[in-house]
């Protein structure tokens, strides 16, 4: 299946080296889709009567929003690419999505939201996961 981030990959002019290209793709749409809904899910939060309880939720999903759009836009750059900053920020996003889905998935039977967040967040922790696996 052809998406824009393949496409992107496939149009890069130099070598990505050992870089397995369907793990990197699915890697960056799942950081992009984890930052939409964690942002989306903090708005939620701040809409819900008992926001003073989700002062952590809130918290814990702007940080990962952020982690995750840093993380895609650092993936989606090949020039000058260096393996160990690659590593490290995928150590971070993996770690600050699992942070995320727990802390998410305790609010997850009163808040839809929430429900949906955690399982966007486990998919991007997955996949950070199993980029940082291939590279060795």
């Amino acid at each position: 299946m052809s998406t824009a981030v393949k496409d992107m990959l496939a149009a890069y002019p130099a070598d990505l080296g050992g870089v397995d290209r369907d793990k990197l793709a699915r890697c960056i749409e799942e950081c992009v889709a984890c930052a939409q809904v964690c942002t989306a899910c903090a708005d939620a939060c701040l809409s819900e009567e008992m926001v003073a309880e989700l002062t952590k939720c809130i918290r814990t999903d702007a940080d990962c929003a952020d982690i995750c759009a840093a993380t895609a836009a650092v993936l989606s750059r090949h020039t000058g690419y260096d393996a160990n900053v690659t590593r490290a920020l995928l150590k971070a996003c993996a770690t600050v999505c699992k942070a995320c889905a727990d802390e998410c998935a305790s609010h997850s039977e009163q808040h839809e939201h929430c429900r949906i967040c955690a399982e966007a967040c486990r998919r991007c922790e997955q996949a950070c996961n199993d980029l940082l696996d291939s590279l060795g």
